[in-house]
């Protein structure tokens, strides 16, 4: 049976005797093998892995000693890398390097999967960041992942041996990322939790400023940073961090609150003064007068500074008395000095409320002091609205004339067309409300009310002065010059005789004489008729001159009565 197969020998048979000249070794392609190293030749090792060639690999795959010479010789067993089978040549192709690298890919893999960190070299800068040897394998540090903070200078970190987390690991494309910072952090975190167990809310202790925000400072208590927020920092009114603390300054701070969730400090300046809120009902009694700063100027009021950590609100309708609906900034300015009085105060809520008008005269008081109710005023017309005249008055106050003020016998629309905006009017003050800051003027009460008093009467002559003819009667005018009155005589009421009754044998500017019929005082109205005025001097004369009976004709009558009053009185 031996000689049949060492004869005419199978495809199985050959198989059988391959495997046991290799030692039923694996050497597929792509692998690491182990292998002798058989000779040296110049720069190369000759290195026998078990086939019927060996493999050359350089000799510094394998490093040298501080003589730059080989680390390797003949005999020793290493480890290598089996690119090929075979090249052109019959030799192995084989690489000492890229089994350091599939090693060190494997001992990373596990490295990676327990989620440990492994030691590593900054070796290079690329593009981005840096390369870190891993032993055997090269890994990308991004910049961002070098450490908790930008760093500048990354000289000192090159080539040292230290801690890096694995991020990302991509073996088909050999890519693997690693992280120093995460490392840091951890670190940190540890010791944070550890310090932080240390510390007691309302504990004092000393810090260097590290950093300053917009915001507020964070300071170094000795390994960890607590946040003093501006607000605390002082009990007065701090724009900004930098006019308080600078970066390296040592302070002492107090432990205001700590929040074992994330482990955030936030830290006090102030609290370790006295707080000037206390009793500030008794420095700041209601109805006082203090001088204070103004620090802050908003929309809707200022801020003034009673003194340092104490400021009071000065709404804007606390400003001026005569300046409404202006802009705070108009009417004061920043770190100007200014009289105020106190208006309330709520230590609760730690607000002060100030008036800046109250700390000055009162220009309404003043007016009606200067100009009580009935005095004469005169001001420049400041405007004219639908209800009424205003007139300027002393101390930028302004009075308004009513419509119904402006003229005793003339329409308001009609009367407040005679007036413009600069116009000098003279008014009587009618009344002054000192709480609604308002004062009532009156232009009409200057001439006297022609309708008080027994002025008209009925059945009293009055001599009238034609100012407008119509169709239907005549305009009249009469009363004194300082306060006139108007009626309309109608054209039944122009003449006893009816062929009279024409308004066209009147002119503008004719004097005649008329009778008071009718006084309506509440209406103010008189009505006058020049009929009735014929009528009762005819009734006067037949009374005085004759009767229905003493045979003497109507004309006898009516002449003796002209001719008596023709004759002058003695």
């Amino acid at each position: 049976m031996a000689d049949d197969m060492s004869f005419n020998p199978t495809r199985d048979d050959f198989e059988a005797l391959l495997n046991d000249s290799m030692g039923g070794r694996d050497f597929a392609e792509g692998s690491v093998v182990k292998g002798i190293v058989v000779g040296i030749e110049k720069d190369f090792a000759i290195i026998d892995v078990g086939l019927k060639t060996e493999g050359r690999v350089q000799l510094k795959e394998f490093g040298v000693d501080e003589n730059g010479k080989a680390t390797i010789k003949t005999g020793d067993t290493v480890e290598v890398f089996l690119e090929r089978l075979e090249n052109a040549m019959g030799e192995a192709v084989i690489s000492r390097e890229k089994a350091k690298r599939e090693e060190a890919w494997t001992r990373l893999e596990g490295v990676y999967a327990k989620n440990e960190p492994v030691m590593g070299a900054i070796v290079g800068r690329v593009k981005g960041g840096f390369t870190v040897d891993l032993g055997g394998a090269s890994a990308f540090l991004p910049g961002s992942q070098v450490d908790i903070r930008p760093v500048r200078d990354v000289g000192p970190l090159m080539g040292k041996e230290q801690p890096f987390a694995i991020l990302k690991m991509d073996r088909p494309r050999g890519n693997i990322v690693v992280s120093r910072r995460a490392i840091l952090e951890e670190a940190r975190a540890e010791q944070r939790t550890e310090l932080v167990s240390q510390l007691q809310e309302g504990e004092i202790r000393e810090g260097v400023v590290k950093n300053i925000t917009d915001y507020g400072a964070f300071v170094d208590l000795g390994g960890i940073d607590g946040l003093l927020h501006v607000t605390d920092m002082s009990w007065k009114r701090v724009n900004h961090p930098s006019q308080v603390l600078a970066v390296g300054d040592t302070v002492k701070v107090q432990i205001v609150k700590i929040n074992p969730d994330t482990q955030r400090i936030s830290l006090g300046m102030k609290q370790l003064q006295s707080d000037p809120w206390d009793g500030v009902e008794a420095k700041y009694p209601v109805g006082a007068k203090f001088t204070g700063r103004i620090t802050n100027i908003t929309d809707y009021g200022a801020f003034v500074e009673l003194e340092a950590g104490v400021e009071g609100l000065v709404h804007v309708s606390e400003m001026s008395w005569t300046k409404k609906n202006v802009h705070p900034g108009k009417i004061v300015s920043t770190s100007q000095e200014v009289d105020v009085v106190v208006l309330d105060v709520d230590p609760s809520k730690r607000r002060v409320s100030l008036g800046l008008k109250q700390a000055l005269a009162n220009p309404w008081e003043a007016f009606v002091e200067a100009h009580p109710i009935g005095s004469t005023v005169e001001g420049e017309v400041k405007n004219a609205t639908e209800f009424g005249l205003f007139v300027g008055l002393d101390n930028d106050i302004d009075g308004m004339v009513h419509l119904s003020d402006i003229d005793w016998s003339v329409a308001g629309e009609e009367a407040m067309a005679r007036f413009k905006k600069g116009d000098l009017v003279k008014a009587k003050v009618l009344d002054v409300d000192i709480e609604k800051e308002r004062i009532s003027l009156g232009i009409k009460q200057l001439a006297g009310d022609p309708m008080s008093g027994d002025t008209f009467r009925k059945s009293q002559t009055v001599t009238v002065t034609v100012t407008e003819v119509t169709s239907g009667g005549i305009e009249v005018r009469f009363g004194e010059d300082d306060a006139p009155m108007t009626a309309f005589i109608r054209k039944s009421d122009l003449s006893r005789d009816r062929q009279e009754q024409r308004p066209e044998r009147f002119a503008v500017g004719d004097r005649v004489d008329a009778q008071i019929t009718n006084v309506d005082k509440a209406a103010r109205r008189v009505s006058l008729s020049i009929k009735s005025l014929e009528m009762a001097e005819e009734k006067e004369a037949i009374e005085q001159f004759g009767s229905s009976d003493s045979g003497a004709s109507l004309g006898d009558i009516l002449g003796a009565a002209l001719r008596e009053r023709a004759t002058p009185k003695e």
